[in-house]
């Protein structure tokens, strides 16, 4: 059984070279078949998936995150298939945990647990995550992670991927909670913003992607506006400080949402995308 994994890829020359090295270290001859698609780079992207022995790359001129994942799809031939963003570290043991967890009865989509990384963050970035991290929304959730992996059966239950920007929420509707597992033993790191600007920017992208595709889904999990406050605050009241920051950039994201500038298709934190494994 060989697993597929698909990486979408732009201008990613500073992260992907780790990234897929961190995947295929321990990886046994023929046991990933892995997809790099390079899309609208003007950097060393592709050069550098090229470098990595075993990994198949395709260039688009166009950057669109929707676009690379599904030419990745045509070119795959494996399941299970990892959709692995390109600046996320899952280790060899990692991907097959991930793989081997959609052989349990009736799972038909796997994510990692998530980890984040406010190392030398400001003080409302750390507010922020603080609550975040805590948020009951990702509880056996595949988004927010970086790395989801599918059945066959599972791949079937959606054509190509859609123009949107909220890919793993999109992928995340389509399962019931039986249907997902969030694999506990493996984990990924997600770095977060270093600056609040860039907070902010992150925030009113994710806010004006998740938005478009609950208007063209109502299958598509609906955030619970006071989950942060009463499932995360309220039971431990020294979180207040942070829980007031947090309710503070969430207003701010939701403005910033409403602009046409936040609903561009590969709309990202630059500020969290420095060289810098997860188990």
């Amino acid at each position: 059984m060989v697993t597929s994994v698909v990486v979408a890829a732009h201008n990613e020359a500073a992260l992907l070279g780790r990234t897929l090295r961190t995947l295929l270290a321990d990886a046994e001859p023929g046991e990933f078949e892995v997809v790099v698609v390079a899309n609208g780079c003007t950097d060393t992207t592709a050069e550098v998936a090229g470098s990595v022995p075993g990994v198949t790359v395709l260039e688009l001129a166009a950057p669109s995150k929707p676009a690379a994942l599904n030419a990745g799809d045509r070119a795959a031939r494996g399941f299970p298939r990892i959709y692995l963003d390109a600046d996320i570290e899952l280790s060899t043991t990692g991907a097959r945990a991930l793989a081997a967890a959609l052989s349990g009865p009736g799972v038909l989509a796997a994510a990692p647990r998530r980890r984040l990384d406010t190392t030398g963050r400001p003080l409302l970035v750390r507010a922020y995550y603080a609550i975040n991290g805590r948020h009951p929304a990702y509880r056996n959730a595949l988004f927010g992670r970086g790395a989801i992996a599918l059945a066959e059966a599972g791949r079937r239950r959606f054509g190509p991927f859609p123009d949107v920007i909220a890919d793993d929420l999109f992928l995340d509707s389509l399962f019931g909670e039986a249907e997902k597992r969030e694999v506990t033993e493996v984990s990924t790191l997600v770095a977060t913003p270093r600056r609040t600007a860039d907070l902010l920017r992150r925030l009113g992208r994710v806010r004006a992607g998740n938005a478009t595709l609950r208007a063209t889904d109502e299958q598509v999990r609906r955030a619970r506006r006071t989950s942060w406050l009463v499932d995360v605050v309220l039971p431990r009241p020294w979180l207040i400080p942070a829980g007031i920051c947090y309710a503070a950039l969430t207003v701010l994201a939701a403005t910033a949402a409403r602009r046409p500038a936040a609903r561009g298709q590969w709309g990202r934190d630059e500020s969290s995308r420095t060289t810098g494994v997860a188990p």
